[in-house]
């Protein structure tokens, strides 16, 4: 069971009109949402920042977006936003090769160099102690501007919060979430582990 129950979909209206956001982005109104709701600032807050960090202002897509997610992920081992990351990215077009790829971003040809530092910058400023450091801006200004650095440190900070709050939590993963879970991450060992609604 999950640290707080998940309450209803219904449970604030406001809540729930703004979470049609993730019928488009996951298919479905993800738990760590539904238990936010016990306080619907928080929830409605947390919609409103989701929805500007992940625009798709140019260059930095949506599906590459998602992917610095999921290095964020990753570095920090929440398996729930793993498997969500991953979803999403697949559902707003990512290569095939790069989803089944993303483990080894660094050197296969699937990814580009733009995205390759994109990834690794995601990779050094979700580590504790932070790792961003001199190269890492080189190599960012090499090929991206000052505006989609902050994109993707706005999804890099997203998903530390995220990160916390649903491994503490350990929010009930979704059924859809597991599929592209173990399609794309399962081979690497990826599991629900204390997701999985009845292990915490």
């Amino acid at each position: 069971m999950p640290l707080v129950t998940p309450l209803d979909p219904q449970h604030d209206l406001e809540t729930q009109k703004l979470a049609e956001f993730f019928n488009e982005t996951l298919g479905f109104c993800p738990n760590s949402v539904l238990t936010m709701q016990h306080r619907p600032a928080i929830s409605k807050a947390f919609i409103t920042l989701n929805k500007a960090v992940m625009a798709n202002e140019g260059r930095v897509t949506s599906s590459l977006k998602r992917l610095i997610a999921w290095v964020s992920s990753n570095a920090t081992g929440c398996r729930y936003c793993q498997a969500h990351a991953i979803r999403a990215a697949e559902r707003y077009g990512a290569e095939k090769e790069q989803l089944d790829n993303i483990w080894s971003y660094r050197t296969h040809p699937a990814f580009s160099e733009a995205e390759r530092v994109a990834l690794d910058f995601s990779l050094a400023a979700s580590q504790v102690p932070n790792a961003v450091d001199a190269e890492i801006k080189e190599r960012l200004y090499n090929h991206w501007n000052e505006g989609e650095i902050v994109e993707m440190l706005g999804v890099i900070s997203l998903f530390g919060y995220l990160n916390r709050w649903n491994d503490s939590m350990g929010t009930t993963i979704e059924d859809g979430a597991v599929e592209s879970g173990k399609q794309y991450l399962g081979k690497h060992g990826w599991e629900k582990g204390k997701h999985d609604g009845s292990k915490y």
